[in-house]
């Protein structure tokens, strides 16, 4: 299948749009998470770019971490000739680069002791409407491995996708690098399936210029994503992969992806400072002690991890405004729940007051407590914890550390409205 087939793709410049959606429709509570990944802009299948301006990924907070060596055999190589001449330089006029060239590229980059097959690829017309991107498989005495690669750019307020978040991928092991010219290096060890440590897997490189060329090469063990359930490694090593992602041979491919409209964005600032005022009301209202780790934030949402010395727990605070229509019927609990799983209430004020714990419905074993929170104007407030650093990760406490008192004393802390 081509990589633009992929819908999946498109989920990195997808922030505004999957969050008009989701305020127009009624999120279910264990689906905050999800909504957190779809707005972090995951790397999925391959990166698709140029979608939209203005689009604001996660803030992640302390990704940390050093990365492999410059130099020496499938080393990381310093980057040539990937970043402009001078500060400001301007970019020379976008050309064009077909499909054919884009897989000839990446050919030339590997090993001449494997075989290549089942190779695809996608140009780009210079307009910005159309990535260029490279496909194939490549088999050598070790086995297969489907490798892609994108070359795209960041608008205006765009941040790459990086290192994301532990909540999000809790068996991600990525690291992060700052190049000598500016660019940063990021590679992240990873599975298929990301609530798993197990089965096929799948290793990635992004690089990101300092003019903001943004390149991404992933790799999947076994053959094409979600086509081997064998846990091989794939056939290049995190090294090899950031020579591929570095190498000068895609200057051509970079210059065919024109240079977005530029202006000073004003909603990434909006969503930095609205992340800052979240976290700071989330950590003010924790219990004193515990070690705060893995700090996140997106419009409307904060999620951290909180250990208070008996095992790791994530927490998060999600708001939103006119959400009486789309919480229709959601406020109450089903006529046959039980008290302790489910409680329902309406304050004096009018406020609407639902407190769960069920457990996860991510395939693990973690429980999922959440405190909900419908305001008469409208606003909606939800605090939510897992017995785990994430809800598909591993259990690492018996319960979450918080009460439902307690998370439901949060969710209506006022503080939230600002």
């Amino acid at each position: 299948m081509p990589l633009d087939d992929h819908d999946d793709a498109f989920e990195r410049r997808l922030s505004a749009a999957l969050e008009d959606a989701t305020r127009a429709c009624p999120p279910h509570s264990p689906d905050l998470v999800d909504r957190a990944t779809a707005r972090g802009h995951r790397l999925r299948r391959v990166r698709a770019f140029q979608v939209g301006a203005g689009c604001a990924a996660l803030t992640l907070v302390a990704l940390g971490g050093t990365l492999l060596g410059t130099g020496g055999s499938g080393g990381a190589a310093a980057p040539q000739d990937l970043s402009p001449a001078a500060s400001g330089a301007a970019r020379p006029p976008a050309t064009t680069i077909s499909g054919e060239e884009m897989i000839a590229t990446l050919k030339g980059l590997l090993p001449k002791d494997g075989t290549v097959s089942d190779a695809s690829g996608t140009g780009s017309t210079g307009t910005g409407k159309r990535v260029p991107t490279a496909k194939l498989t490549y088999t050598d005495a070790r086995g297969s491995s489907s490798l892609d690669i994108a070359v795209g750019r960041l608008g205006p307020g765009d941040r790459p996708g990086g290192c994301l978040p532990v909540q999000v991928r809790p068996y991600d092991r990525c690291e992060a690098h700052k190049l000598p010219d500016g660019s940063t290096l990021y590679t992240t060890r990873s599975f298929t399936h990301p609530n798993s440590d197990t089965g096929q897997r799948r290793w990635y490189a992004e690089l990101v210029t300092a003019d903001g060329a943004d390149l991404v090469v992933q790799e999947f063990g076994g053959g094409d994503e979600k086509a081997s359930d064998g846990t091989a490694d794939p056939a290049f090593s995190l090294g090899q992969l950031s020579t591929i992602v570095q190498s000068p041979a895609w200057r051509k491919a970079i210059d065919a992806v024109p240079a977005p409209a530029t202006g000073a964005p004003t909603t990434p600032q909006r969503q930095a400072d609205s992340g800052k005022r979240m976290a700071e009301v989330l950590t003010s209202l924790l219990p004193s002690g515990g070690r705060i780790t893995d700090l996140h934030t997106d419009t409307g949402l904060v999620q951290l991890v909180h250990d208070d010395g008996h095992g790791k727990s994530m927490i998060e605070a999600d708001v939103q405004s006119d959400m009486t229509d789309a919480l229709a019927g959601h406020m109450s609990c089903p006529s046959d729940a039980d008290d302790a799983d489910c409680r329902s209430r309406t304050l004096p004020d009018g406020t609407q007051v639902k407190v769960t714990r069920q457990g996860s419905e991510k395939g693990g074993s973690a429980v999922v407590w959440t405190a909900d929170t419908l305001r008469p104007d409208g606003r909606r407030v939800l605090v939510r914890e897992i017995n785990s650093y994430a809800e598909s990760g591993p259990v690492t406490r018996p319960e979450p550390p918080l009460s439902l008192e307690r998370l439901q004393a949060m969710a209506l802390e006022r503080k939230w409205l600002g």
